[in-house]
């Protein structure tokens, strides 16, 4: 594992930091602040897409004949890190960028390459994943969501739950079962599908933040032509784990920039309070920069093995299981850090805008979102430690 960039990637490194420096919108640290509808962030981050877009910034990774610069993965999490590191807008179409757009190259056939790849990066369309079920969460493979071959098109009935970008999404990567006799990881296919199709029904999900980031989605007699199942019928297991791979592969990638930032602000903050003084809390703050190093090296072998491999492994739930519950302690220590004031959602005495009240009942979410902590320990114990599997 190589832990030094290349001549060609610090060229590359620079190339991003100097595009950054003079394209991040001057006013969105002040808006990331502001309390305004979903729907009006989310306008302004399609605009940001765009511009990352039409400078060749979105997508790196992807191949040069879909839209993408052709990048190495090492390059591609460059990218991620220079974009935390100045606390750029996130990219909105993030589950087309990271999971469907490379779940279609992978999997997809050339006229699907054709028809979806250029809008994913854009933003044009914006995608969710339908997968989890009210009762086929971390056991995906027992989801009853189905659909019957009817002539030319796939009649697609059921529910989905905890879809993020659902409220906002044009597409959704769903997977269905499509053989009922099947064994449960058998029998499923995914399906691309149009979201403002008849009979689909989606109804946001209020979290404790206040938004409703993700939503529930129902599918009534929907009728899905034929040619946007992905990959093989009755493969669709395949497919979908390898989204989820795509998922877990560089999701902690940015975060551990993003925490370190965090972390100086929480020890800038303990200095001008006195809390710096109190021996336990500065403990707290240690161990937390301690382990967001230990991300960042679990990151950079998980990279190598991709790069030596090509294709990401089970690893990828070791930085799940490091980021998600390194976010949990961290918030928790800002709270004992801001003391009452952390708890200010707004207002004048709230510390940073409120951001530290909204971080910490977020993180709440961090350990069930994208593969619960305990299912990834299960995948790391039978798949990277040979131990029997856990029933």
């Amino acid at each position: 594992m190589d832990l030094d960039l290349t001549a060609q990637e610090v060229a590359f490194r620079d190339e991003a930091r100097e595009w950054l420096a003079a394209n991040v919108p001057a006013d969105w640290a002040e808006r990331r602040r502001r309390d305004e509808p979903m729907e009006e962030r989310f306008a302004y981050l399609r605009r940001w897409q765009r511009r990352c877009f039409d400078a060749g910034w979105a997508g790196v990774h992807w191949p040069r004949e879909y839209g993408g610069r052709g990048a190495t993965l090492i390059e591609r999490l460059i990218v991620i890190e220079e974009m935390a590191r100045v606390g750029a807008p996130h990219l909105p179409g993030v589950i087309g960028l990271e999971m469907v757009g490379p779940t279609i190259i992978a999997f997809g056939t050339e006229a699907q390459k054709q028809r979806y790849l250029a809008k994913i990066l854009s933003g044009e369309e914006i995608w969710c994943q339908g997968f989890s079920e009210p009762n086929s969460g971390s056991d995906l493979a027992s989801l009853r969501a189905d659909a019957r071959l009817d002539g030319d098109h796939y009649v697609v009935n059921g529910q989905k739950v905890w879809t993020s970008y659902g409220w906002a999404a044009d597409w959704c990567e769903l997977l269905v079962r499509t053989d009922a006799g099947a064994a449960s990881h058998k029998g499923l296919t995914c399906l691309l599908v149009d979201m403002k199709s008849p009979g689909v029904t989606v109804k946001p999900l209020r979290q404790m933040t206040g938004e409703s980031e993700f939503a529930e989605l129902f599918f009534e007699n929907v009728r899905v032509p034929v040619e946007n199942a992905v990959g093989q019928v009755n493969d669709g297991w395949r497919v979908a784990l390898g989204t989820l791979m795509y998922e877990r592969a560089t999701l902690g990638a940015g975060m551990q920039v993003t925490f370190r930032r965090q972390y100086e602000r929480l020890a800038e903050i303990a200095r001008q309070t006195g809390k710096s003084g109190d021996a336990v809390l500065r403990q707290k703050l240690a161990q937390s920069r301690m382990e967001m190093e230990v991300m960042r090296l679990a990151q950079m072998r998980s990279v190598s093995r991709i790069v030596n491999g090509g294709v990401p492994g089970p690893e990828g739930s070791l930085q799940k299981i490091l980021w998600s519950e390194l976010n949990q302690r961290l918030q928790q220590t800002a709270m004992e850090v801001l003391g009452v004031y952390g708890q200010l959602a707004g207002g004048a005495e709230a510390v940073d805008g409120g951001q530290w009240a909204y971080a910490y009942l977020r993180a709440r979410g961090n350990t069930i979102e994208a593969g619960t902590s305990e299912i990834q320990r299960n995948i790391i114990g039978h798949f990277v430690l040979g131990l029997p599997r856990s029933y």
